[in-house]
């Protein structure tokens, strides 16, 4: 009884039901019923685009209010070290794009082209200043004062981000399946599902490959004389991975991932430091398998790979965003699309392919993120122990 009340609140179960429901019961629907669905997806979009940069500014400065003065300089490289790793995915994706996109056949203008659209839509147009980027900055700024003795505006941030988290997971999040359908419900008007599943169902292996390959290399950039050898190292994670993979959340896998961690580590107490800070952050998984997407979705509507200057704008805000959505749980979706839309141009058939394969691939996602975490950890104790080791006098009185 618990099993089936568990998997009747499961976000994916409820999606699946929702949407296969949709297209059994669609031919017998009034015939604005695809329009009243797609409709009601815009305004919860064009809501969310109003709240991304102030949603992004209060994430970002309570993360960096958060640190104070303690132990400065072990989370100014964490947090760079964060930065780093999930930027160097983005482009790591990026060349997988470039190298396996011709397996996608652009999708042909007239296929398009019809008479559907939302029946009506919010009056108030969005200015070009109030964006993702300039919400980080100030975000940034706001962090760093705040950083400071200023109590007064800590306690700003620090409501201002309990409200506006409050506000996605506790009604945001339970819109997902609403939102999904609406474009789903788009995506069915121009008769393109049959043909983007047909040619995306081969990647899934290809995309399990790209994975390994990364995150094969990061446990052996881990290596070291004592540490565990590099299969000790992912036996030890097992545990952790299987778990992530069933339950689709990294949080309740946190205690087995900081486990199997600590075996991998020559300091195990550090993954008590390291994995709690970065569960939600430092996410290799995602940001391969979202941004790849990414990469050859663009390709199919456009015809051509997204230039590097769009790319090169577009992975410094998605790279930032990732710290915006450490608190959103089940709503870090609602911080993402927004910037897919404002910087790679996506249009409502693109944000209902990338909706679809979040809900289809988010048990890869998500043990893919916990393992590659555990193998950064290693990586990021190395990087640290150099650090100590040529600027120890610094470090003493920074920490």
């Amino acid at each position: 009884m618990h099993l089936k009340k568990h998997l009747f609140y499961n976000r994916t179960f409820q999606i699946f039901i929702i949407t296969a429901l949709y297209l059994i019961f669609i031919p017998y629907l009034p015939e604005k019923t695809n329009s009243l669905l797609y409709t009601i997806s815009l305004c919860i979009k064009d809501i969310l685009l109003w709240m991304l940069p102030i949603t992004v500014s209060l994430f970002i400065a309570h993360a960096i209010s958060s640190f104070e003065k303690t132990a400065l300089l072990f989370v100014i490289i964490l947090f760079l070290f964060e930065a780093i790793s999930n930027s160097l995915s983005v482009w790591y994706a990026y060349g997988a794009g470039h190298l396996l996109h011709s397996t996608i056949d652009p999708i042909q203008p007239s296929a398009l082209l019809d008479s559907f659209s939302a029946l009506w839509r919010i009056p108030f147009t969005k200015p070009s200043w109030w964006s993702a980027d300039k919400g980080t900055f100030l975000g940034i700024l706001i962090g760093l004062i705040s950083a400071s003795k200023n109590s007064n505006l800590k306690n700003f941030v620090s409501q201002g981000k309990q409200i506006v988290e409050k506000i996605l997971t506790s009604f945001f999040a339970k819109l997902i399946p609403l939102f999904i359908l609406g474009f789903i419900a788009r995506l069915n008007s121009t008769h393109l599902l049959s043909q983007i599943y047909s040619q995306y169902a081969p990647l899934l292996l290809e995309l399990i490959v790209l994975l390994v390959v990364y995150i094969g290399l990061l446990f052996f950039l881990g290596k070291g004389a004592k540490v565990p050898s590099f299969g000790q190292r992912i036996k030890n994670l097992i545990p952790a991975a299987s778990m992530s993979f069933s339950s689709g959340c990294s949080l309740s896998t946190m205690p087995w991932t900081i486990e199997g961690t600590a075996k991998n580590l020559e300091n195990p107490p550090l993954a008590k430091a390291i994995i709690p800070a970065t569960t939600n952050i430092q996410q290799i998984g995602d940001c391969i398998i979202n941004t790849f997407l990414c990469f050859l979705i663009y390709y199919q509507f456009y015809g051509h790979p997204p230039s590097f200057s769009m790319w090169l704008s577009f992975s410094l805000i998605f790279v930032l965003a990732r710290f915006a959505t450490a608190a959103v749980i089940g709503g870090a979706i609602f911080v993402m699309l927004p910037v897919y839309e404002t910087y790679l141009h996506f249009t409502p058939e693109m944000i209902a392919i990338i909706l679809a394969f979040n809900v289809i691939l988010d048990p890869l996602v998500t043990c893919s993120n916990v393992v590659a975490n555990a193998a950064l950890c290693r990586i990021f104790e190395k990087t640290w122990n150099a650090i100590k080791k040529r600027f120890p006098e610094k470090i003493a009185i920074l920490n």
